[in-house]
C-alpha cells in the first residue's frame, strides 16, 4: 500500500449551475473537503487542481483560485494539471507522488469544470481539442466514440442492446444520488429507439448513449500515513496506475480498450488482486460504448463477450460487480476536470459506508476507479480500500 491516504472529501452538485462560476465551484468543493477532513489551510502543504478548460471559460490560469478557500492556503504551491477528461486523476496522481516522496504531508486536490457557460456547439468545439488535430480536427467526441462502437460492431456484432441496458442502469443508479445532474429514469425501449426525444447524434450513438454537459467540482484531502492519527477515517490506495496510448484513432484497434486494459492489469498486479476481488467500480462512461469496453477491459468478459455480461445484469447493484453506482458520467454528469476526483470521492464514501441510498447492502472492501482522457488515450486506474473507519 502507498503512504498516501484519502482522509476527507468535498463534492458539489453536478448540473447546470448558472449561479456558480469556475472559482465558486472550486472554492465550494475545497472548503467542503477541508471541513470534512478537519483541516485548515495552514495544515495543507500543497494544492493541485484538475481542470481541462480548452476554451470552456476564459480562466486559463486558475490554480490559485483554490487559495481563496482558506487564508492559510496563501503562498502554498498550487499547480493546475490538464490531461483532457483525466485531468482530475492527473491532479490526484501528482499529489500522490508528492506525498509518497515525503515532500508533502497533507495535500488538497480539486477537480473542477464550468461547461455550461457555452452553448452545445461551443462545448463540442472545446472538447474537440482533446482529439488528434492532424487527423481528427472538426470531429466531435460523439463521432470519435462512434468509431469505437462501429469497430466493435464490425468485430463482434451490434452492441445496441447492451448500450441501452447500460444507459438504463446508470440513470436508475443516479436516482439514488442527490448530487447527480440527471434524476430521470429511462427505459430500454426509449434507449433502443431513435426519436425526436432521442435523436441519433453520431451513428450508432443516440442521445441516450451520451454523457451530460455539466458544471461541478469535487475535492480530496490526501495525507501521509505518518499523520493518520489526526484523522478519524482513511481510505488507502492499493494501486494507482496511469498509462498513455497513442493519440490518433488511426493508430489503435478501436474494438479494444488497449490502454485501459493495460492500466487495469498493472493495477491488479500492484494490488495483488483479480477482478473477482473487486466489490464495485466507477468507470468512465462518457458514452455507453466506453462502459461496455471497460467491462471487457476489467476482465469481466473476453473481448466481444461483454454484451452478454451487461444483458445478464452482472454490472447492476445486485450483480457480480456493480459499476457506476453514482450514475456515472452518463447520469451523474461529466464536468470534465472534476470527473476523476468525483470517482475517488464516490468509491471512498462507499468503502466507508457513507453514501446513504447509494450504499451497497454488503460493506465493500475494494473499489476501482477508471478515468479516461480523450479517445482512451490516457487511462488512470486506482484501487482503493478502507484503512480507518
Amino acid at each position: 500500500m502507498m503512504d498516501a491516504h484519502i482522509v476527507g472529501w468535498g463534492h458539489t452538485r453536478f448540473g447546470k449551475l448558472g449561479d456558480l462560476d469556475l472559482e465558486a465551484l472550486i472554492r465550494e468543493a475545497a472548503v467542503d473537503a477541508m471541513v470534512n477532513a478537519g483541516v485548515t489551510g495552514d495544515d495543507i502543504d500543497g494544492v493541485w487542481l484538475g481542470n481541462f478548460n480548452s476554451g470552456l471559460v476564459p480562466d486559463g490560469f486558475c490554480s490559485s483560485m483554490i487559495l481563496h478557500a482558506d487564508p492559510g492556503l496563501r503562498f502554498k504551491p498550487a499547480i493546475r494539471c490538464e490531461n483532457a477528461c483525466a485531468s482530475g486523476s492527473a491532479a490526484i496522481y501528482s499529489a500522490l507522488d508528492a506525498i509518497n516522496s515525503g515532500r508533502c504531508r497533507i495535500a488538497l486536490v480539486v477537480g473542477a469544470e464550468k461547461m455550461t457557460a457555452l452553448d452545445t456547439a461551443g462545448v463540442t468545439s472545446a472538447l474537440g481539442g482533446a482529439s488528434y488535430q492532424a487527423e481528427e480536427q472538426g470531429m466531435s467526441f460523439p463521432q470519435i466514440f462512434a468509431r469505437f462502437a462501429q469497430a466493435y460492431d464490425a468485430a463482434y456484432g451490434d452492441p445496441a442492446e447492451a448500450l441501452a441496458h447500460i444507459a438504463v442502469k446508470n440513470h436508475d443508479n443516479a436516482m439514488r444520488n442527490p448530487l447527480a445532474h440527471m434524476h430521470k429514469p429511462v427505459d430500454f425501449d426509449f434507449c433502443m429507439t431513435v426519436s425526436e426525444r432521442n435523436p441519433m447524434i453520431a451513428a450508432p450513438l443516440k442521445l441516450s448513449d451520451c454523457s451530460l454537459i455539466s458544471d461541478g467540482a469535487a475535492a480530496l484531502v490526501i495525507a501521509h500515513r505518518s499523520v493518520l492519527d489526526r484523522f478519524s477515517r482513511a481510505v488507502g490506495f492499493r494501486a494507482a496506475e496511469m498509462v498513455s496510448d497513442y493519440l490518433p484513432l488511426s493508430a489503435k484497434r478501436l474494438e479494444h480498450f488497449e490502454g485501459p486494459s493495460r492500466a487495469i492489469q498493472q493495477a491488479y498486479k500492484t494490488a495483488g488482486i483479480t477482478v473477482d476481488d473487486l466489490d464495485l467500480a466507477e468507470v468512465h462512461d462518457c458514452f455507453t460504448i466506453a462502459e461496455l469496453l471497460s467491462v471487457e477491459a476489467l476482465g469481466l468478459a473476453e473481448p466481444g463477450q461483454g454484451t452478454a455480461v451487461v444483458r445478464e445484469g452482472q454490472t447492476t447493484r445486485q450483480g457480480r460487480l456493480p459499476i457506476n453506482l453514482s450514475g456515472g458520467l452518463k447520469a451523474k454528469g461529466h464536468p470534465v476536470g472534476a470527473t476523476g476526483v468525483s470517482m475517488h470521492v464516490m468509491v471512498a464514501r462507499q468503502l466507508l459506508g457513507e453514501t446513504g441510498d447509494m450504499q451497497l447492502d454488503e460493506a465493500p472492501e475494494l473499489g476501482l476507479c477508471l478515468n479516461l482522457g480523450g479517445g482512451a488515450v490516457n487511462s488512470a486506474v486506482s484501487i482503493l480500500e478502507p484503512v480507518k473507519a
